[in-house]
C-alpha cells in the first residue's frame, strides 16, 4: 500500500503549518465569513447583496510570478502574500467592485510550515488592508516536480458591484480642452 509519506508529502508538516496559519487567518475576516478554517470550500453570506438593484459579482485570479524567486533568494516570505492580494484585489477595484472574500494556492516542493505561515501571514494582513475575509486555500506538496524550496503562490477573490455603479470603458468620455487657457 502506498502512502502519502511513501510520495514524499508530509501531512504533518501541512497540520502544522495550518496551526502557524490560524492567527493570521483570524485577522482577515469579515462578519459574513460562515464557518472558519479547515472544511473544503469557504462560506460567505450573500445576504449582504440584498440590498442591491442589480448585483454583479466579479472574480479575479492571479499569481506574483518571478517575485516568488526573489522572496526564496532572499529567505522572506511574509511580504509576498501582501502583493498577491494587490495583484487579485486591484483587477476588481478598477471595475468598482468591492472585494468580498479571497482564497489563496500554495504549491511547494517541500512544505515548511514556517515558511508556508509566513506566505499566509502576509496573504492575511493584505486582505485585512483591503477588508477582505481570507476565506479558503490549498497548500500543495509536490515532491519531484518541485525542488524542496521551490514554491508558487496564487490567489482569487470574489467581489460584487451594483450594476450601475460599476466602473469601466463605457464610463470614459471624450473632452475637448483648450490647452492653452489650461495652463
Amino acid at each position: 500500500m502506498s502512502t502519502y509519506k511513501d510520495a514524499g508529502v508530509d501531512i504533518d508538516a501541512g497540520d502544522r503549518a495550518v496551526e502557524l496559519m490560524k492567527a493570521s487567518i483570524a485577522k482577515a475576516s469579515r462578519p459574513e465569513v460562515m464557518g472558519g478554517i479547515g472544511g473544503f470550500a469557504g462560506l460567505f453570506d450573500a445576504s449582504k447583496l440584498k440590498d442591491m438593484k442589480q448585483p454583479l459579482l466579479a472574480t479575479s485570479t492571479d499569481g506574483v510570478g518571478t517575485k516568488t524567486e526573489i522572496a526564496r533568494a532572499l529567505g522572506k516570505y511574509d511580504t509576498i502574500g501582501e502583493d498577491l492580494v494587490a495583484m487579485v484585489v486591484d483587477d476588481l477595484v478598477v471595475c468598482g467592485a468591492e472585494p468580498l472574500f479571497m482564497t489563496d494556492y500554495i504549491a511547494v516542493g517541500k512544505v515548511v510550515p514556517e515558511h508556508i505561515a509566513d506566505i499566509v501571514a502576509g496573504i492575511a494582513r493584505g486582505c485585512a488592508k483591503a477588508n477582505t475575509a481570507l476565506i479558503g486555500g490549498e497548500t500543495a506538496e509536490h515532491p519531484g516536480l518541485l525542488d524542496d524550496d521551490e514554491f508558487d503562490v496564487a490567489g482569487a477573490a470574489t467581489g460584487v458591484v451594483d450594476a450601475e455603479r460599476q466602473l469601466g470603458a463605457h464610463r470614459v468620455k471624450s473632452r475637448r480642452c483648450n490647452y492653452r487657457n489650461a495652463i
